[in-house]
């Protein structure tokens, strides 16, 4: 599904440098290339502040913390998602709401967000879902309307662009009260190891974070809030900030990579290719189809044989996860959720693949479908 080695081997020298800097100054914790990198990353996508963390879903838990929300007050996520999204809001005595998605884009909308809004509802959580952000511009006008907090997951879309009807653009991640990304290795910007970042434009809230996720002190040894541990190892910033040069280039290949599996199984029966919404552009985490009939297991297997990998990220909605049922809220009847987790296959997507690896991709796919 990923090619980690054959990317590294192309920045390895700089990595290896990196590394080595890091092991001779032993300044494994909190050493100046974390800042650095966070400097970098801030610069990279237009914001105010980076507070980088251990990982994705703890720049979730930290966010929503600094938010103060309450016990009791809800969240609003969509129901087709990574777990974590709604993790977060369950760890910390919140109401996860679950909202549908889109079929077409497997995100939040703002119609099925203000569906689910009550005179609990505090935040809203919109996934940018396999490299494809959600339609922001109507999702900050309703949280305006609303007086809620907008936390962006962009875990699996660093990168994207969000087109306004002013012909303005920003980054993903960066539009909401905070955007939240997860450095996992097989992320769009991998390290290798665990890493995260939060995102945001607003001085009170990022100087809250910061203490957050350093036990709550602003001085050491003085805790004037309730945190955790939280931090970016300095051997992972290294690796960041050497990747962060070629991010373009990363999600350049990924979209080249799309390109042509859209133009070689655009005619196949009995599937739908991933579209690219108007506004915005997609950085192709992953390349998702879904498969028609019921014959996604059958693909799945089949490729398989063939000694092809494919994921189905997720087989299950949020709201048949055993550890919502008790404290999760319904809203409407969740139909796309439900047909997305039967029909999705994501096919191998990364920076390294070539023709050659992708026609054999695409021969086993066709092949199926004779």
């Amino acid at each position: 599904m990923v090619d980690l080695y054959g990317q590294y081997l192309k920045i390895k020298e700089e990595v290896d440098g990196g590394i080595a800097e890091v092991l001779n100054s032993s300044a494994f914790i909190n050493g100046a290339q974390v800042g650095r990198f966070a400097s970098n990353l801030a610069e990279k996508f237009g914001c105010r502040h980076v507070i980088t963390c251990a990982n994705g879903t703890d720049a979730l838990q930290i966010a929503l913390m600094a938010l103060g929300l309450r016990p009791g007050d809800e969240v609003i996520v969509p129901a087709f998602t990574y777990v974590a999204s709604a993790e977060v809001i369950g760890l910390l005595g919140l109401t996860p709401v679950l909202a549908d998605v889109d079929c077409e884009t497997f995100n939040i909308t703002a119609e099925s967000i203000e569906k689910a809004i009550t005179p609990r509802t505090r935040a809203v959580i919109p996934v940018h879902l396999y490299g494809q952000p959600c339609n922001m511009e109507p999702v900050m006008a309703l949280a305006a309307k609303y007086g809620l907090y907008v936390v962006e997951d962009n875990a699996q879309s660093l990168g994207s662009e969000c087109r306004f009807s002013d012909g303005g653009t920003k980054y993903s991640g960066t539009i909401g009260h905070f955007g939240c990304t997860s450095f996992f290795p097989s992320k769009n910007l991998g390290c290798y190891g665990d890493g995260g970042a939060l995102f945001t434009d607003d001085d009170a809230l990022a100087q809250k974070a910061r203490m957050i996720a350093n036990h709550g002190q602003r001085i050491k040894y003085h805790h004037e809030i309730i945190g955790c541990n939280s931090r970016l190892d300095t051997i992972q910033a290294v690796v960041l900030d050497a990747k962060l040069k070629h991010l373009d280039e990363y999600n350049g290949a990924r979209r080249a990579a799309a390109r042509y599996y859209t133009e070689a199984l655009g005619e196949v029966e009995g599937l739908e290719l991933p579209k690219e919404a108007e506004w915005g552009t997609h950085v192709y985490h992953q390349y998702t189809i879904k498969v028609k009939e019921g014959r996604r297991d059958a693909l799945k297997e089949h490729l398989a044989k063939e000694g092809i990998p494919s994921m189905i990220y997720y087989p299950l909605p949020l709201h048949r996860q055993q550890a919502f049922l008790s404290i999760a809220r319904k809203s409407g009847d969740l139909h796309a959720a439900e047909r997305l987790c039967g029909e999705v296959l994501s096919i191998p997507m990364h920076t390294e693949l070539t023709v050659e690896i992708q026609q054999k991709i695409i021969g086993g796919i066709r092949d199926f479908f004779k």
